[in-house]
Parts: C-alpha cells; structure tokens; sequence
C-alpha cells in the first residue's frame, strides 16, 4: 500500500496572504519553544496533497521582516508534517536583466542581517552544523522553473538573494555595493527561513518576485512603497498559478539530500543532549531519538 504523501508548506510573502483552491481547510493554532509562529497555520488539501500555507507576515501585514520568527515558523511547519517549503516574497533587482514582474528563482544568498543566532534551532548544549554551500534544493527548484515557464512568466533560474533586515530600504551605498558584488535580487526575509529549513530537514526553495529596481541604477526610479505596490497584484497572482502548477509536481514522499541534512551535522554525542533540549527540538531530532544512546567515554 503506497504511503500518504507528506505535506507540502506554502510560505506566502508580501502580497500573498492566501492560497486559493485550498479544500477540507482548518486554521490551527500552534505553540512552539520559539514562541509564536506568524499567524495560524492553514491545512488543506490542493490537487489532492496535503498542503499546509503560513502567511510570512501574518494576515494584514503585521510584521517587520526582522520581527519574523523564523525559528518557530519553520518548527510549526515540520510539526505539521511538512517535507517540501515554497517560498514566496518581494524582492528588489540588483541588475538591468532582472525587470519587475519578473520572477527570480534564487540559488544563493549573502547574508547582510545581524541574527545569525536567531537563524539556528540548535546551541542549548547540543552542537550542529549544516551544510549550506547549496542554499536552495535543486529538484524544488526545477520544478518551479518548469511550472513559471508554463505560465509564461519572465523566469530566471538562478541567481544571489541578498538579504537585508530593514525596514528601511538600502542606502545608495549599500544598494551600489551589493550591485557591483553581482547580487540578483535584494530582500528582508528569506536567509533565516532557509537556514532554518535545512536545519529541520525540509527541502525549501524561493520564489523570489521582484517589484522594482533597488536604488543603484540613477536610471531607474529608487525603490518605494507605492512602486511596490503597483506591481503586488500581478505578481501575486502570478505565483498562486504557479504554486498550484507546482504542487502535483512535488515528489510525494521525501528523497533529496536537503531531507536528511541532518545525519553528518550534530557534533554532540547523543548521550550528552539536554533532556530539555531534545523535547523542544523533537520534531527535527524524531528520528535521531530511536537510536540507542552511547556511553560517554
């Protein structure tokens, strides 16, 4: 008998509050060791797979970029049986060839943020560390491609997201700097979310929508609010048809690397894990757990 298929999550961003087609959908309120999640997790069912949509920065909009949990979002998310993340945001170009309304399909990130501490499930007495040379898993992220070209989008596959805390927009400086560094794309949000990913062994990829040109070019118009807005609408109809593309793509059960991240990165002996570590990192640690402890030497 084939095994249900795993959960797929849905990480809607700037302008993407909802997923449409979603059916037998339940909000569910869920407590973390991190603290709050953004908002109620959405469950339902789209194209007959279990799919399971956060909004990044909770319905309404009520949520700085560096106010967002990313810790308690992605802990809910893997709580809740999610094997595969697609990831939805706003971004700004950091080249000509990147339009707005086109979209970015990232492979890389520079990290500009100060959280890196916010950014790991793990310390509290039990040591990992992830292999992050390859940010973004590639099988998710070829099947976003595919479906983008199918819906007849301007798609680039591939690509360095820079990533900014904010809330206010890069200076000239900085804007000019990340430019000349060959950055793709700029954004506030998803560096912790994918590091977090990993971290909880779920294959992530971003669907990175761009609204404007940041402000290194003198030719084009320096990013702001409303000219992000002009261009939300049809970007966020844009990514609801290629997510609904993109899900009976996804394979139904976990196979790729990115899921078992895991098995070479905690340094700690078993044997030496705090009891109270190991009940708020369970969901990550579930298959660890069964193993039998080692004796300390």
């Amino acid at each position: 008998m084939n095994a249900s298929p795993a959960a797929i999550g849905v990480i809607g961003g700037t302008g993407l509050y909802d997923l449409p087609g979603l059916t037998q959908t339940r909000w569910v309120t869920l407590k973390t060791p991190f603290g709050p999640p953004s908002d109620q997790l959405l469950t339902g069912t789209l194209a007959g797979r279990p799919v399971v949509f956060l909004p990044r920065h909770g319905r309404g909009h009520r949520l700085l970029p560096s106010e967002l949990n990313h810790r308690a979002n992605i802990w809910a998310m893997k709580k809740l049986g999610v094997a595969w993340i697609l990831s939805v945001s706003a971004v700004g170009s950091l080249q000509k060839k990147y339009r707005p309304r086109d979209i970015v399909l990232p492979d890389q990130f520079l990290d500009r943020t100060k959280q890196s501490a916010a950014h790991t499930f793990f310390g509290r007495g039990i040591v990992a560390h992830i292999s992050f040379a390859e940010p973004i898993c590639h099988e998710l992220r070829a099947i976003l491609y595919d479906c983008a070209r199918a819906e007849k989008a301007r798609v680039h596959n591939g690509g360095t997201y820079v990533c900014m805390e904010g809330p206010a927009f890069s200076t000239k400086a900085e804007s000019r700097l990340n430019h000349q560094l060959g950055g793709a794309v700029i954004g506030m949000t998803n560096l912790g979310e994918a590091k977090c990913a990993r971290e909880a062994e779920i294959a992530y990829a971003n669907l990175a929508l761009v609204t404007d040109y940041d402000c290194w070019s003198p030719e084009e118009e320096h990013v702001s609010l409303s000219v992000i807005l002009d261009n939300l609408h049809h970007n966020a109809a844009l990514a609801r048809a290629i997510i609904a593309r993109a899900i009976p793509e996804i394979p139904r059960q976990p196979g790729c690397k990115c899921q078992r991240a895991l098995e070479h990165a905690i340094f700690t002996d078993r044997s030496l894990w705090p009891a109270k570590t190991v009940k708020e990192l369970q969901p990550l640690l579930a298959r660890f757990l069964s193993q039998k402890k080692k004796k300390p030497k």
